[in-house]
Order: C-alpha cells, then sequence, then structure tokens
C-alpha cells in the first residue's frame, strides 16, 4: 500500500519534485532507520569524555567553584594539572559519588 506524500508531509506541496511521488513502507522503514541511527550517535556523543575540565565538573556535579576548590584541596576530588588547566577523571568522580554515598537508614 502506497501513501500519499502530500498527504503525510503537506508541507512540501508546493515542491515540485516531491508532488508526484509515492512513499512506499520500504522508503518509511528506511527513513525510520536514518532516526535510530542518528539517535544512536547522539547518545554516544553525549557520553563523557575521560578527563572533564573544572567548568564541566561544576556543572556535572552542580557545585559552585568554591566548593569544586575545596573538594581540591581537602583531597576528595584528585586531579591533574597541565599548564593552567586541571582536569578531573570521570571514573574518579564516579568513584568518589560511590564511597561517600549515604544509606538512608545511617545517620549523617
Amino acid at each position: 500500500m502506497d501513501l500519499n506524500l502530500k498527504n503525510l508531509f503537506p508541507e512540501t506541496e508546493n515542491l515540485d519534485i516531491l508532488k508526484h511521488q509515492q512513499v512506499t513502507r520500504l522508503d518509511l522503514l528506511n527513513a525510520l532507520n536514518f532516526l535510530i541511527n542518528e539517535i544512536n550517535i547522539s547518545k554516544k556523543e553525549e557520553q563523557p569524555q575521560k578527563w572533564l575540565k573544572s567548568s564541566e565538573v561544576k556543572a556535572l556535579l552542580r557545585i559552585s567553584p568554591g566548593t569544586l576548590q575545596n573538594l581540591r584541596i581537602n583531597g576528595t576530588l584528585t586531579y591533574t594539572k597541565i599548564g593552567g588547566i586541571i582536569f578531573y577523571s570521570y571514573e574518579e568522580i564516579l568513584k568518589v559519588m560511590e564511597q561517600n554515598k549515604v544509606n538512608r537508614n545511617t545517620n549523617e
């Protein structure tokens, strides 16, 4: 069963090249596969990098510059400094978060 492109995409009505074409199930499946692939690519791009800059850590943890500095000073978060740029290991941040998890049944 072919579907009329005009019914599916009325905004294409004025495009001469598309006026008389029909959209087939195969066309829809190809478009769907393309969209799924694009979504998967963007999800991969959203994965954090191995090393994060201070601004990225502040945004990730939703903390102030002073709090991040205190975490560095008291040794809670280890870091690497190259030139004037401080880098934090994403894996180390996850480890610190796990180590500092508070059980609801214990007193803080």
